[in-house]
């Protein structure tokens, strides 16, 4: 299930996209889809390797092309290791809510987005996160 509103976002084709605590990938797959170039992120060893894999394939089907995959990678939400401005959109979802320390995370995706980009963050609400799992 996407959380994200893409089109909302105004997410285009070229696009360098960062989702922070990617889980398995979910907005991922949707973004390379859409023609962006796309970096998933998360703490969790096996949702990094999961998607992974799952990018691999979607190339091999040729659902997309290998130049949209970037990178998957396991880091901390708290100390991104990219440059200053590195991306057009910084996306997270149903992440912050699991940080303790989720000002210092917000930071991190404010640095690394570049002047004029844009970001989307989404956490659950009380009544349609048990639906939407149900």
């Amino acid at each position: 299930m996407l959380t994200i509103r893409f089109d909302e976002l105004g997410l285009r084709a070229g696009d360098r996209v960062l989702d922070v605590g990617a889980g398995f990938g979910r907005h991922v797959y949707e973004c390379a889809r859409r023609g962006a170039h796309v970096v998933a992120l998360d703490y969790a060893p096996d949702e990094v390797g999961q998607t992974r894999n799952t990018l691999a394939a979607m190339v091999e089907a040729g659902e997309i092309t290998a130049d949209k995959l970037v990178g998957v990678l396991r880091g901390d939400a708290r100390r991104l290791p990219f440059p200053d401005g590195s991306f057009d959109i910084v996306i997270t979802s149903e992440v912050l809510e699991h940080l303790q320390d989720d000002v210092s995370a917000i930071a991190e995706m404010v640095r690394v987005l570049r002047p004029g980009g844009r970001s989307a963050a989404t956490v659950p609400a009380w009544l349609p996160e048990p639906l939407n799992w149900k």
